[in-house]
């Protein structure tokens, strides 16, 4: 048993019998009962047939008269072997009553066999809700114990069951789990995402080392982006609120006002160096006379963010936004001047140097 999960079941059924009418030719033709007359009257009994139409003034369609046996008789197969037959080529001869012409026998039923990709598997369902609401927490709880199960238990030579979450078991030689439905949609989500939040990051590199023609002051700008994490985790926590993809999303945009951010500092401090200010005072002046125009972008994004921070689903967006902005902030005014004087103060001392 896992805190949260609930209307957990399985697709494994079972085992069950089934009863099995095959028909006595030797005392059918006996009595000059068909094989044929005693199929078409069991079909009869248990589905029916339409033998006429009923016609009704005031309904536009008619109305099909089925011949079939009453629904208390069907349930039983003493009531259904107690239909009694007669010869069609004698209609003089004797009524057979149907349980002198078949025999009836039990058998196992055939499973229904589930695969995915060609493979077989079982598959366990589940859902969560109450306390926890994000499938993470609930599987990773479930993993611990699913480590304890031994692959030999299951018909397997490894001595645990391998558990697999975006990729499906190679084989079908050894038991092992994979978690599908929505975490592997969120794991698929989160995935996409990172490989494409790579990509920006690598194009908006580019773009400022043709800007600054230098290939450490991009990183310089960029380094301020981890700053909004220590923003956005405490307030999902603080919040209640669970890191789900439109969290993801929200870092990702915040991204882009990070490094806007980060631009206006360090264009304002180099502005001021080919204005001959020292490094020191310039770097000092770009905290505090840009942290205006720094301050309106995040209360801009705050305001316009707040207008979701009750939204279910878009709730994890406005939390990245508002609160990673807001740490961002507070620390890359500080953050970015400091780490640009120590990667530029002894190439501008060189450069002074060799003046």
């Amino acid at each position: 048993h896992t805190t949260g999960v609930v209307d957990v079941d399985w697709f494994r059924e079972e085992k069950q019998t089934r009863q099995v009418i095959t028909v006595d030719r030797e005392k059918a033709a006996m009595n000059g009962i068909s094989e044929e007359q005693i199929t078409r009257a069991i079909s009869i009994a248990l589905s029916g047939t339409v033998v006429d139409l009923f016609h009704l003034s005031k309904e536009k369609e008619e109305v099909n008269i089925v011949l079939q046996l009453p629904k208390k008789y069907r349930a039983r197969l003493d009531s259904l072997l107690n239909i009694s037959l007669r010869s069609e080529k004698n209609a003089d001869a004797p009524l057979v009553p149907l349980r002198e012409l078949v025999k009836v026998s039990k058998e196992k039923e055939l499973q229904t066999l589930y695969r995915k990709n060609l493979k077989p598997v079982i598959y366990v369902t589940g859902d969560v809700a109450g306390e926890v609401e994000s499938p993470v927490y609930a599987i990773l709880d479930m993993n611990k114990k699913l480590a304890g199960l031994k692959g030999r238990d299951f018909g397997g030579n490894g001595e645990k069951v391998k558990i697999y979450n975006l990729f499906q078991p190679f084989s079908d030689n050894q038991p092992a789990i994979k978690w599908d439905g929505e975490w592997h949609i969120t794991l698929e989500v989160f995935r996409d995402l990172g490989l494409a939040f790579c990509v920006v990051m690598i194009l908006i590199y580019i773009l400022m080392v043709g800007w600054f023609k230098d290939f450490v002051t991009p990183v310089v700008i960029m380094a301020a982006i981890p700053f909004s994490l220590i923003g956005i985790l405490p307030a999902h926590w603080g919040l209640g609120a669970f890191f789900t993809a439109t969290s993801m999303i929200g870092f990702m945009a915040g991204a882009g006002i990070v490094v806007r951010n980060s631009i206006i500092l360090v264009d304002f401090i180099e502005l001021r160096l080919s204005q001959g200010e020292p490094l020191e005072k310039a770097v000092v002046d770009a905290g505090a006379i840009r942290f205006r125009p720094m301050l309106l972008t995040a209360l801009a994004v705050v305001v316009g963010a707040s207008v979701i921070l009750a939204d279910p689903i878009f709730q994890g967006l406005a939390i990245s936004l508002m609160f990673g902005e807001i740490a961002s902030l507070l620390i890359s005014r500080m953050a970015v001047p400091v780490f640009y004087f120590m990667v530029k103060k002894n190439h501008i001392r060189k450069s002074v140097v060799f003046k």
